[in-house]
């Protein structure tokens, strides 16, 4: 009699189980010690387990990956200098083998930051101070640049002699694409055109921020209606409310612990899936992540702030469904995971990381 039930009740427990794994894609530098460059992991959200599924073929730094909506292409920079370019892959995600399609050059030195949407790869060039995009063929294979644009000026830092471009996104309400240029101390607009062939992004506008301070990278809340700009060079976190392509100020805060003699190197920032949360990391000698709490009006109330149990955090991600929040440390060579809270936002360490060469974009993607 009870033979008839272990059936039904080990399939249910086999999907559950099934359900839990996702792909986890993490992108590397190659020059600094012994990489392939991509590795895909299969990663448990139920236990934080992960295991390593597959590898690219060695390639040059690629720092950032893009996954595509369809999950069946990968695209991912190729960090290089004045040789540097963007590489295609066929993905396939039950698998999670990467198969080299082809490669273009950025025209722009040290690209730091890719995006795709609508047949579209855009690559943000940090030495080159430009912005490259990409037409990307049905088969996968990427183009020649469509198009290039490059900024001028400069800001009062010595890292700011120039332009230099850290991120590109696409806005929520997908008309535009904001730019982050750490070199001018600019956040730069433009109007996006996906389906031109040629000028694909027409200039919008430009908003100033804080001089100096070093525009890294910028998150949107779920709702699109805020947006929160990350400032490396002194780790100010601005907060705007966003509508048309308009941002308007309404708050600043740091992720600098105000006692830390350590100089700032803010790095990355993400708000959780419910919007409660964001969370901003530290390099230089402080190695932290800073939680704070989002208000009903989108403010933001500093939580904690606690050391990433590594050196040079540099990329971090939230599990799919908010339960762990995975923290790349480009120097000490490893991921740790820490357990997230969901009411309270803090996080702990689950004793759980990953251990590879100079980790530095984590992406995560279905594997069905």
């Amino acid at each position: 009699m009870k033979t008839r039930f272990l059936i039904p009740i080990f399939f249910t427990i086999m999907t559950a189980s099934a359900q839990n794994k996702v792909n986890l894609l993490v992108g590397t530098y190659t020059n600094s010690c012994d990489s392939k460059g991509i590795y895909v992991y299969e990663f448990d959200t139920a236990t934080a387990d992960v295991k390593l599924k597959a590898t690219s073929d060695k390639i040059i730094n690629p720092s950032y990956l893009t996954v595509s909506p369809d999950r069946k292409k990968v695209w991912a920079v190729n960090e290089d200098g004045a040789k540097s370019g963007v590489t295609s892959f066929a993905f396939d995600a039950k698998k999670g083998t990467l198969k080299t399609l082809n490669s273009q050059e950025t025209l722009g030195a040290d690209p730091c930051f890719i995006m795709n949407d609508k047949g579209n790869v855009i690559t943000a060039n940090y030495s080159g101070g430009s912005i490259s995009v990409f037409k990307n063929q049905p088969d996968g294979k990427l183009d020649k640049a469509c198009q290039i644009v490059t900024h001028e000026g400069h800001s009062m830092r010595k890292q700011q002699k120039s332009p230099h471009m850290h991120q590109t996104q696409l806005a929520p309400d997908k008309k535009f694409v904001i730019a982050n240029d750490l070199g001018t101390d600019r956040i730069y607009v433009y109007r996006y055109y996906p389906e031109s062939e040629k000028q694909v992004l027409e200039f919008q506008d430009t908003i100033p921020v804080k001089t100096a301070s070093g525009p890294r990278h910028l998150t949107f809340s779920p709702d699109g209606k805020s947006a929160y700009l990350l400032q490396e060079l002194d780790g100010t976190l601005t907060a705007y409310h966003y509508a048309e392509g308009k941002f308007s100020r309404f708050q600043e805060t740091t992720v600098v612990n105000p006692d830390s003699k350590s100089d700032a190197s803010a790095a990355d920032i993400h708000i959780s899936q419910d919007g409660k949360f964001l969370y901003a990391t530290n390099r230089g000698d402080a190695n932290t992540i800073t939680t704070f709490s989002v208000g009903t009006n989108g403010r933001l109330s500093l939580i904690e702030t606690i050391a990433t149990g590594g050196k040079g955090p540099r990329n971090f991600t939230l599990s799919p469904d908010g339960n762990f929040v995975l923290v790349a440390h480009q120097y000490s060579n490893d991921v740790i995971i820490f357990k997230r809270d969901k009411l309270t936002g803090k996080l702990t360490d689950s004793g759980k990381k990953i251990a590879l060469c100079s980790p530095v974009c984590l992406v995560f993607a279905p594997q069905d």
